[in-house]
């Protein structure tokens, strides 16, 4: 078995291929403590650059995370986001407003084959100076901070809500604010909604209504405390666990709120679909299963929390039970081509699938091979939605230390659950 000392030795170092299996008991009680989201902690961080009275609490301890910190210390010179998709739109918006500030923001390879056009386009509208490194429309980019003047302009609201994010959380320190008009379905709203929800806790005044935004301009912002809520897709993994083990597990995982910002915390009504009920107390819900849900297919589109499509369909494909899954267009522009790499690797497990552009079809089957070895393709979520599938199944995880971009932890808390690990 994985000494906890070699696994953080493996992890910090980058060699880690790991074979997993499930807990010999598989009606589990335990409680785990999450990080932080790294989508409140982002934005959080951005806000706390722009008015330094803001303060922090629970911020997250991913790798996203402190690249964004890393990013914001720099004032000129080059800035590599590695992976982290959210740090380059927030950051190419944070420099873009930063009169005198030069940078260029550049990443994995991956990250330079992921656009950037559409929210370059639109801080180009307002004023700001920015050219391409080396392929248009993609990173890396040469960023020349300024004073942003322009006040309105108009986005596809199809693609990133990360996009509209990056755009909204400068748009308080901009002279005269800012008002976005989005074109066509919007993407994500629940994202949208957290980075206004946010803006509003620190006192600014935004208005939100159809396909419009507007942001009142701000100079200052009295001191305020922003606590980080834990992250509701790192959740995901253990409502699966849950949905995956016998009746009468339970999980308590903290710490959460009933009234969450993040779009994530869906998750409480489609797990129900697999019989896991969620109670909320003060600072911690409780995943418990209470029934073997639903037999039928289960149909969600998830436009709105398309982060947590591999948990449900590993989770599916562990119970033996087929699912349409819609609105995963942003999924092709991920860490990695997440629609394509489902595919392969849940093949690869013997899965009928099927995917297009935007969703994704699981026959129901309770055929598995065993000891496959998933290939997680820089991809985080690809290693933490697998992983529960061990319950069912003993499986390989290849380059395990990927968790680290959002959860570094995983692994010590699959261990804390039971799950039998070991390194190679």
């Amino acid at each position: 078995m994985l000494s906890l000392g070699f696994l953080f030795y493996a992890l910090k170092h980058n060699i880690l291929k790991l074979h997993l299996s499930g807990p010999a008991n598989t009606k589990l009680q335990s409680t785990i403590q999450i990080t932080g989201s790294k989508s409140e902690s982002n934005r959080s961080l951005l806000l706390q650059a722009l008015f330094p009275s803001i303060t922090i609490d629970n911020v997250s301890n991913s790798d996203d995370a402190q690249v964004m910190q890393k990013g914001l210390a720099i004032s000129n010179g080059v800035v590599d986001i590695h992976h982290a998709g959210t740090a380059m739109r927030f950051l190419t918006a944070y420099f873009a407003s930063q009169e005198g500030k030069q940078v260029t923001l550049t990443g994995s390879k991956r990250m330079t084959e992921r656009p950037i056009r559409i929210l370059v386009e639109a801080l180009q509208t307002l004023g700001a100076d920015i050219t391409y490194g080396k392929d248009e429309g993609y990173p890396p980019i040469k960023i020349n901070g300024k004073r942003l003047t322009g006040k309105k302009v108009s986005l596809p609201a199809d693609v990133s809500s990360q996009y509209i994010s990056a755009l909204l959380l400068i748009a308080p320190s901009l002279p005269n604010g800012l008002e976005l008009e989005l074109i066509g379905k919007i993407t994500s709203v629940p994202y949208i909604k957290m980075t206004l929800g946010l803006l509003n806790e620190i006192g600014v005044s935004c208005f939100f209504e159809g396909n419009r935004i507007k942001v009142a301009p701000q100079e200052a912002v009295t001191a305020t405390m922003l606590v980080v809520e834990s992250d509701w897709s790192s959740a995901s993994y253990f409502y699966s666990v849950v949905a995956l083990c016998k009746v009468g597990t339970s999980i308590t995982l903290s710490a959460y709120k009933k009234d969450s910002l993040q779009g994530d915390s869906v998750l409480s009504e489609i797990y129900r679909d697999f019989g896991v009920e969620t109670i909320y107390s003060e600072n911690t819900v409780q995943l418990k299963k209470t029934g073997n849900g639903s037999l039928g297919i289960l149909e969600e589109d998830l436009a709105n929390a398309p982060d947590i499509a591999q948990t449900i369909v590993v989770t599916c494909f562990g119970l033996g039970r087929g699912c349409h899954l819609t609105g995963l267009h942003t999924l092709k522009i991920k860490e990695t081509d997440r629609l394509e790499a489902l595919y392969i690797e849940l093949t690869k497990l013997g899965a009928s699938i099927t995917v297009t552009d935007k969703s994704l079809s699981l026959e129901a089957s309770d055929e598995k091979n065993q000891n496959v070895a998933i290939d997680t393709y820089n991809d985080h979520r690809m290693a933490m939605a697998f992983a529960p599938l061990a319950l069912k199944v003993p499986l390989y995880v290849n380059d395990a230390e990927v968790v680290s971009k959002s959860y570094p932890d995983f692994w010590k808390d699959m261990r804390h659950l039971g799950f039998i690990i070991d390194g190679l």
